[in-house]
């Protein structure tokens, strides 16, 4: 019978065999015959009689065939376990996959690999290679291990982040080499372009945020002085006495601190002159928290059918990864590149058919505006087009609007407005919004405040979203806080008000700034092409790769737009992401990079890509 560990093999290592049944045949009764070899030479090593032993083997065939099986080995068992599927997507798969694969009483020592056909191609081999090292690598003695890879819940095994992912990964080793070897490589540092982390690439904090934290969380060190400011003293002292005991190490509702959400909604109604009720808000750690909440909600099979929701492509891994952990539907409508990243009501259509086809329900639809990672701005005539299709379909509008501040090119409007003045029927649809004081002027990642405002939510389903939160106690009352001098900053009269304007008009005309210089320069390199940075912290140019580029990326079972960022990564300390980890129109490659490294290093940046690029053409074409 085919073992767990043999499915998660075959899952990493890639999708379905496609080729003649001849060469199956062939592949199969050699992958036998080595099965029979492994297993002589795991006797030979004195396999513990009741200890499972996991040999992998591969053979490969004309044109990245492969068959791959895992043999169990015990002193009485014959292995037989054999599965065709197609190459290791890269060696990070077959890392994950030889980890859950392996769990060896000692290590075996493995057997040659056998060849089919005549016409192999140098990714077999560099496969077979990487294979070869990784299983020698990651066999360990794991006896007593009560927890196994292959017993971890198979949802969290297939997720990925992209923004996390083994590009991060690679810069993080390249750091510690830069750090124990300097001079070892042709730069100096790494430009982490990477995430939008906006402190960790040198802005500077906003002073009145810090000031009304820093009094919260030293109340009698600072409440009675006149270190800081009256207006900073007010606020935090209005703050601590929403909060329970006066303590901001105190819980908070599960909802939020009281007072912060009667100012979040007073945000909510001053930005878009619509009445806001405090108990539609949920504070909650980040707007990412928020979006899994209410993921979450919606989990739930309907008519039979797996539950779905309709999300832009690209998109920020968050969406991709939730899906994924939740083992929900994702059901992808593609932006349109060539209109700015705009939103097709036709490509909608598409891809709702489509998920009915599949018997997905979907349940709802991400919007993310202004755009990550393609820099967008959604105009409000798109927005009324969204929301009448989301009243047509019955889905709920979740509308992603965290870079709300960083808008450079035409105007932010948000879907709680539209949505309002658009009226009856379709302001009568469910309706979810985010926020977050991780991006725009304030940039404070590291706190995690963000909110959530409920729209035409049921009573007894907003029962049910609360008791989930509840279950989790309360965000961070110090995000909350954060949160809290963003949506209620200072006003003209305020102490506080001329610097607090000057710093943040200061990182927003730097990042405006930056926003043209990097799709500028781009689109001066040989085959990209890069749309305004309209919006956001990010550009996303399409790369034209030579055919041999693709071919080499190919051989190495790699994704171009990887192949290319990774070369990048290796030669320059520059750290991108791969448009393919947010998804992107097959055949077309992409990455993602922020604007936000200071302007000195920015152009630093940009000139080392150029260089790269110019030489990766002339190696390539």
């Amino acid at each position: 019978m085919l073992s767990r560990a043999m499915t998660s093999l075959a899952d990493a290592a890639g999708s379905g065999l496609s080729g003649r049944s001849s060469q199956r045949s062939a592949a199969a009764a050699a992958a036998a015959q080595l099965t029979a070899k492994a297993t002589a030479t795991a006797k030979a090593t004195g396999a513990v009689i009741g200890t499972t032993t996991r040999i992998v083997v591969a053979v490969n065939s004309n044109r990245g065939t492969a068959i791959t099986g895992i043999t169990t080995c015990t002193a009485d068992s014959v292995p037989t376990a054999v599965r065709t599927s197609s190459l290791a997507a890269s060696s990070t798969s077959i890392q994950a996959a030889t980890q859950s694969a392996l769990q060896l009483q000692k290590t075996v020592p493995l057997f040659s690999f056998s060849k089919l056909g005549t016409a192999q191609r140098s990714s077999q081999k560099v496969w077979q290679q990487q294979l070869f090292q990784q299983l020698h690598t990651t066999s360990t003695k794991m006896e007593g291990n009560v927890i196994r890879f292959e017993d971890t819940n198979k949802n969290l095994r297939v997720m990925e982040y992209a923004v996390r992912g083994p590009i991060v990964i690679r810069a993080g080793e390249i750091e510690r080499q830069l750090k124990d070897k300097p001079g070892s490589l042709p730069f100096k540092q790494v430009i982490r372009s990477n995430i939008g982390d906006c402190h960790a690439t040198g802005q500077k904090a906003i002073t009145f945020i810090r000031q009304v934290l820093a009094t919260c969380v030293l109340p009698d060190q600072f409440l009675s002085s006149d270190t800081f400011p009256s207006d900073v003293r007010k606020r935090a002292r209005l703050i601590l006495e929403s909060c329970g005991g006066q303590s901001v190490g105190a819980y908070s509702d599960s909802a939020g601190v009281p007072i912060i959400k009667q100012h979040v909604a007073e945000f909510i109604s001053n930005r878009d002159g619509v009445d806001t009720r405090p108990e539609n808000i949920v504070l909650q750690g980040g707007a990412s928290e928020a979006i899994r909440s209410v993921l979450s909600l919606l989990n739930e099979p309907i008519n039979g059918q797996q539950p779905g929701v309709m999300i832009p492509i690209p998109q920020y891994p968050l969406y991709t990864a939730t899906l994924a952990e939740y083992d929900m539907g994702q059901i992808p409508y593609y932006l349109d590149e060539d209109n700015n990243w705009a939103l097709n009501i036709s490509e909608l259509e598409r891809s709702i058919k489509d998920a009915k086809r599949k018997c997905i329900y979907p349940r709802a639809i991400v919007i993310i505006n202004p755009g990550n990672p393609t820099g967008s701005v959604l105009s409000e005539a798109n927005i009324k087009e969204i929301i009448k299709f989301a009243h047509k379909y019955k889905l709920v509008l979740l509308a992603d609007e965290v870079y709300q501040h960083n808008v450079w090119i035409g105007k932010f409007y948000s879907f709680r407005k539209v949505h309002y003045e658009m009226g009856a029927p379709f302001n009568k649809s469910e309706l979810v919004s985010f926020m977050s004081c991780s991006k725009g002027f304030m940039g404070e990642c590291g706190l995690r405040g963000g909110y959530m405002e409920l729209v035409n939510f049921d009573p007894e389903v907003k029962k049910v979203l609360l008791k989930s939160i509840s279950a989790k106690l309360c965000s961070t009352v110090l995000g909350q806080a954060a949160m809290d001098c963003v949506v209620k900053p200072p006003v003209q009269g305020d102490p506080s008000y001329e610097l607090f304007v000057k710093e943040k008009e200061a990182v927003l005309e730097q990042l405006r700034i930056k926003a043209k210089m990097v799709a500028s320069t781009f689109n001066t390199f040989e085959g990209f092409k890069c749309n305004p940075v309209a919006g956001a912290m990010y550009a996303f140019p399409r790369l034209s790769l030579p055919q041999r580029a693709i071919k080499k990326a190919e051989s190495l079972n790699q994704q171009p737009d990887f192949f290319y960022v990774k070369q990048l990564l290796e030669e320059t300390g520059i750290c991108v992401v791969p448009g393919s980890g947010f998804g992107q129109k097959p055949g077309t490659f992409h990455f993602r990079t922020t604007i936000l490294p200071p302007t000195d290093q920015l152009k630093e940046m940009l000139y080392l890509f150029r260089n790269f690029h110019q030489k990766f053409m002339k190696e390539y074409k």
